[in-house]
């Protein structure tokens, strides 16, 4: 490209662009001879155009046609219309974000289904390992807080009702609670912050270092070889632990009422047995498989939804956290009012 002064003008010498030795362009390369000959005109000088190709040609117009040349100016939301817009942004990414968790669940389940029709296709011991890492290793945590949990169930319902005179009735309150509600809900909470965001770091990590591409890359389906056998883990792990959070919140609901109430071990037991039934104990242990896989669902597709960065994995780590016990609550007080009407 030539740029030559006309020489017959002293004040405002018109510049022309000899474009007859450009063979190729692009976009970009128009963008910057526009910009540059913006630069040209804005220094008083006329520009023109000469021996311009015919493909050339089209490519400046399409870009001139198309570029602004100067930036729109900002526009900045206040009051009731920021909070109109930030309400509607939020809501279309919840939807979104349902649409993709109900895509993941479709695939799950699929994969599933082919597990079933095909056992051989059970991984057993990346199966195993997860049930290693998710109940053995979470055993101190639940214990201890579990049997907390029974210590003060007992000590405030005593100290209430001894008002009435009826505190032998705090053995009832602790088996009821322990057993239908605060077993399987703190277990199902401490769970999602352990294991739920255990399988999100790591498998967010495994996408930023690209190995779940290269798994796809030989033929290895990552739902089959990463995400079931995870669910599948606290799937069945899960009620083991409620089993053993109900068995130690019973156990520090007897230590605090022993020393409330002046009973034996063995008048706990004999009491117990009056306070709870069989259907309390069952209520508790039909929702940890449902906590579970809701639970694995999340963690796990959180951690697939992790872009390219480190950034990412905390991001959608602490996100998956709050969505899975979020989801574990509600779905506690649904089955509650389900039982409740059903006479349970």
């Amino acid at each position: 490209m030539n740029q030559t002064p006309d020489k017959n003008k002293s004040d405002h010498q018109e510049q022309i662009f000899d474009l007859k030795a450009v063979e190729i362009m692009d976009t970009a390369g128009a963008l910057y001879f526009l910009q540059h000959q913006d630069s040209v005109e804005a220094n008083g000088h006329k520009t023109s155009l000469k021996n311009v190709p015919k493909h050339v040609r089209q490519i400046i117009d399409t870009v001139q046609d198309h570029r602004l040349k100067e930036c729109p100016p900002e526009t900045s939301l206040k009051g009731i219309r920021k909070l109109l817009t930030d309400t509607g942004e939020s809501f279309f990414k919840i939807i979104d974000q349902g649409r993709a968790l109900v895509t993941f669940l479709g695939l799950v389940l699929n994969a599933f289904a082919k597990q079933l029709i095909n056992p051989k296709r059970i991984r057993w011991t990346p199966l195993v390992a997860q049930m290693e890492q998710i109940g053995i290793h979470a055993l101190p945590i639940v214990g201890l807080i579990s049997f907390l949990i029974g210590v003060v169930l007992a000590f405030q319902g005593a100290g209430q009702l001894e008002r009435f005179g009826a505190q032998i009735f705090t053995i009832n309150l602790v088996a009821v609670g322990v057993l239908r509600e605060m077993g399987i809900l703190l277990t199902a909470i401490i769970v999602a912050g352990r294991s739920g965001s255990a399988f999100t770091a790591q498998l967010g990590t495994m996408k930023v270092n690209e190995e779940i591409d290269a798994m796809r890359t030989i033929g290895l389906d990552p739902i089959d070889v990463l995400v079931l056998p995870r669910i599948l883990g606290l799937i069945l792990v899960l009620p083991l632990l409620t089993f053993y959070a109900d068995i130690m919140g019973l156990l520090g609901g007897a230590a605090m009422t022993m020393i409330t109430l002046d009973l034996s071990l063995f008048q706990y037991i004999r009491y117990l047995q009056d306070a709870a039934s069989l259907g309390d104990f069952f209520v508790g242990m039909v929702k940890a498989p449902v906590f579970a896989f809701v639970i694995a669902l999340i963690g796990c597709h959180e951690g697939l939804q992790v872009s390219r960065s480190a950034e990412s994995v905390g991001r959608q780590t602490t996100r998956s956290v709050v969505e899975a016990i979020f989801f574990v609550i509600v779905l506690d007080a649904l089955l509650s009012i389900l039982f409740s009407v059903m006479g349970i």
